[in-house]
C-alpha cells in the first residue's frame, strides 16, 4: 500500500491492539444474543446509513450498554464499531457503484447515501477496504461489463 510521509494513503490509521478485560467477562450467551441483534440492525434495518448512528444509540436500541456492544463487535466481528460501520457502508457503496443506473451519481452523493458524512472519509474507508478509490472501482467495474458485452456480441457474430 502506498506510503506518504509515514502514513497510509488517505491518512487511514491502523488500529492498535489492546485487550480490555471486560471482553472476557461477558457471558457467551449474552454476546451471541447481542451479535444477532447487531446483525439485524445492520443487515435488515441498515442503520449504518444514518451518519449519526453511534455505538451509544445502538446500545440504547438493544437495551444494553456500550461496553457489551464493544465486546460483542470485538469478539464476533474482530474489529471495532467504526470499522464495522465503515465496512457495511463500503459494501453498500460497492452495490451502488456496480449499478449502471447510478453512473451519474457523484461520489459525494454515493457517500451520503451510505452514511458517510463527507467525501474524504468515504474515500479513506473505501481505499482501505478495496485498495482503490470509489471512482477507480466504478470505472474498472463498468469497463469489465462493457468488455464482456463486446466479447459476447463478437462471439454471436
Amino acid at each position: 500500500m502506498e506510503q506518504v510521509l509515514g502514513t497510509k494513503k488517505y491518512n487511514y490509521r491502523e488500529k492498535k491492539e489492546k485487550v480490555a478485560a471486560y471482553r472476557t467477562q461477558v457471558r457467551a450467551e449474552v454476546i451471541d444474543e447481542i451479535y444477532e441483534q447487531i446483525l439485524r440492525k445492520m443487515i435488515v434495518e441498515k442503520k449504518y446509513r444514518d451518519s449519526e448512528y453511534s455505538a451509544k444509540k445502538l446500545a440504547e436500541e438493544l437495551q444494553t450498554n456500550t461496553r457489551y456492544i464493544s465486546a460483542t463487535i470485538n469478539l464476533r466481528f474482530q474489529m471495532n464499531y467504526a470499522e464495522l460501520i465503515a465496512g457495511y457502508r463500503v459494501r453498500d457503496a460497492v452495490s451502488i457503484l456496480q449499478d449502471k443506473r447510478n453512473k451519474k451519481m457523484t461520489m459525494s452523493e454515493v457517500a451520503e447515501a451510505v452514511g458517510f458524512t463527507n467525501r474524504q472519509s468515504f474515500y479513506a474507508a473505501f481505499y482501505h477496504l478495496q485498495g482503490k478509490t470509489p471512482k477507480q472501482y466504478q470505472e474498472e467495474f463498468l469497463e469489465k461489463i462493457e468488455e464482456a458485452k463486446r466479447a459476447k456480441k463478437k462471439k454471436a457474430e
